[in-house]
């Protein structure tokens, strides 16, 4: 009887939204996981714990404040330790904000470079390091956005380091290919969890608007991770995978 190897899986920003959605689904499928967390660590064990009792899986919290640049490396290390291994690494923590002007939000722009390009980088460089060493052919997904396609007026921070996130795992996708290591991205719309899609009916209208009919939720993100980080998609890598209903197909919604 052969040994069932269990994967191991880091996701960072898993306490809430799209990142909880990724580690349950994760989960789900008979990975072990770590999450990150920046301040509420409540809601991290919460995730913790619902993760452990309803799949069984093994899960571990780790306090991280990625957009320092000594940390995104250090949570890395830890997950690894923690888990005992590492074979998929979810850069997802990030911020989402919309920019009044330049000059007046230079300090918007340095966070939105610091924890949504500047962190996954050194996440995956830290990842890939540890993946060679020990001979684990793993998979990189950074969270992306379909911001990262289409313009707005007040975008030119948020949905350009998206654009550049996608550039750059292009260029991931390259480099590690030799050894054995896929990046990919995963682009989502409109995402909301279910329970806060009925407390804004404004919703209503933007769902009505993509061509699905709907607005996604974290778990179709999920779902859209857990088949890229798969041996199904062994000989995918270096693409965006957009998880958005159509979103962007007629041209972005109002």
């Amino acid at each position: 009887m052969r040994d069932v190897v269990i994967r191991k899986a880091l996701v960072t920003g898993g306490s809430r939204g799209i990142g909880r959605g990724i580690a349950k689904v994760l989960a789900a499928e008979g990975y072990d996981i770590a999450i990150t967390y920046a301040s509420h660590r409540e809601q991290a064990e919460a995730v913790a714990e619902e993760i452990r009792t309803r799949f069984g899986r093994v899960c571990i919290v780790i306090q991280a404040s990625l957009e320092r640049q000594d940390v995104p490396g250090a949570a890395v290390q830890t997950a690894f330790r923690e888990l005992d291994g590492l074979d998929v690494l979810v850069n997802n923590a990030g911020i989402t904000r919309f920019n009044e002007g330049i000059d007046e939000d230079v300090e918007m722009l340095n966070a939105v470079v610091d924890l949504d390009f500047k962190a996954y980088m050194l996440a995956s460089s830290a990842a890939v390091r540890l993946m060679v060493d020990h001979g684990v052919r793993g998979a990189i997904v950074n969270i992306t956005s379909s911001r990262a396609e289409r313009a707005y007026p007040e975008d030119a921070f948020y949905g350009a380091v998206k654009a550049a996130v996608k550039r750059a795992t292009e260029s991931l996708a390259l480099k590690y290919a030799p050894h054995g290591i896929r990046v990919n991205c995963v682009a989502p719309g409109a995402t909301v969890e279910p329970e806060r899609q009925q407390a804004h009916p404004h919703l209503a209208r933007l769902a009505s608007r993509i061509p699905l009919g709907r607005i996604g939720t974290p778990e179709d993100v999920g779902q859209a991770v857990a088949w890229l980080v798969s041996d199904k998609a062994s000989y995918v890598t270096g693409i965006t995978l957009r998880v958005d209903g159509g979103l962007i197909l007629p041209g972005m919604p109002e």
